[in-house]
C-alpha cells in the first residue's frame, strides 16, 4: 500500500488506491442500454427486452446486473485476475461494481459460482468467490446480508467453457451443480466475473429454483454482446 499503483491499462501512474487512473476509468464502457432480463447489451434505448429473451421461453434465472459492457480492456482485467491473483485486481473489480451499482436489486443472500475441487487445487483460487466476499464486505447495500460460502458445489469437473457455442455451454454444464442445504423463499444473488451466454446462470438458477429459491438474479463485473452474425 505505500507503493505507488499504476493502471493496468495505459502503465501510468494510477494517482488512487487502485491500479486504474481515472481517465482509463472513465473510458470503462457502461452497459447501457440492454436487456432488462438478461443484461445484453441493446442498440435502442427503447427496447426493454433483447429478441431472444422475447422470442424464446423466459430463462431460469430471474435477471443479471452487469454494469459494464466486455471488452478488450476488462478481457485484460478479468483475465489477468482469473490466472494472476493479486489483491488489488480483485479491489478494482469490486470497486467498478460498486460504483456502477450504488443500489443493487434486493436479495437474502449471495453465493458465488463454485469451482470444482480439482480446478481450485490447480488455480489456488476462485475468483467469483474473492469478489463475492469483497462484495458483501465492501458494499454498503450489502452489510445486512447473507453470504452462503457453502451452499453451492460443483460436483463434477466440466471441460473448459471458453470454445464452445451456447448449446455445448448448456451441455457441458448439465447436472454440474448440487445443493448443500435448502434456499425456501430466498432471493438469491449468484456472484460472477463476467456472462457469455448464460448456460452457467441457467444450470445453476435450476439448481437453485429446485431448493426452493423465489427468485434467482446473477451479478457479474461485465457481459459479453451478441455475437457477430
Amino acid at each position: 500500500m505505500l507503493l505507488p499503483q499504476y493502471c493496468l491499462f495505459c502503465g501510468l501512474t494510477s494517482n488512487t488506491a487502485l491500479p486504474l487512473c481515472r481517465d482509463c476509468r472513465r473510458e470503462l464502457p457502461l452497459n447501457q442500454p440492454c436487456c432488462e432480463r438478461c443484461a445484453l447489451p441493446l442498440a435502442r434505448h427503447s427496447a426493454r427486452f433483447c429478441g431472444r429473451c422475447l422470442a424464446q421461453k423466459a430463462p431460469p434465472f430471474d435477471r443479471v446486473i452487469a454494469p459494464y459492457r466486455y471488452d478488450p480492456q476488462l478481457a485484460l482485467l478479468i483475465q489477468r485476475w482469473k490466472y494472476q491473483p493479486l489483491p488489488r485486481l480483485g479491489l478494482l473489480a469490486a470497486s467498478l461494481w460498486q460504483d456502477a451499482v450504488p443500489e443493487p436489486p434486493p436479495v437474502d443472500v449471495l453465493v458465488a459460482v463454485p469451482l470444482h475441487w480439482r480446478k481450485l487445487l490447480r488455480r489456488g483460487f476462485n475468483q467469483s468467490g474473492q469478489f463475492s466476499e469483497l462484495l458483501y464486505r465492501r458494499h454498503p447495500a450489502l452489510g445486512d446480508k447473507c453470504l452462503a460460502r457453502r451452499l453451492l458445489r460443483r460436483q463434477r469437473a466440466t471441460a473448459v467453457q471458453a470454445g464452445l457455442d451456447a448449446a455445448a455451454r448448456q451441455r457441458n454444464l448439465h447436472g454440474a451443480f448440487t445443493l448443500r442445504g435448502r434456499c425456501d423463499n430466498l432471493r438469491v444473488a449468484v456472484v460472477d466475473d463476467v456472462m457469455t451466454t448464460g448456460a452457467t446462470a441457467s444450470e445453476l438458477a435450476r439448481c437453485l429454483k429446485a431448493g426452493g429459491a423465489r427468485e434467482v438474479q446473477l451479478w457479474c463485473l461485465a457481459r459479453t454482446p451478441a455475437p457477430a452474425n
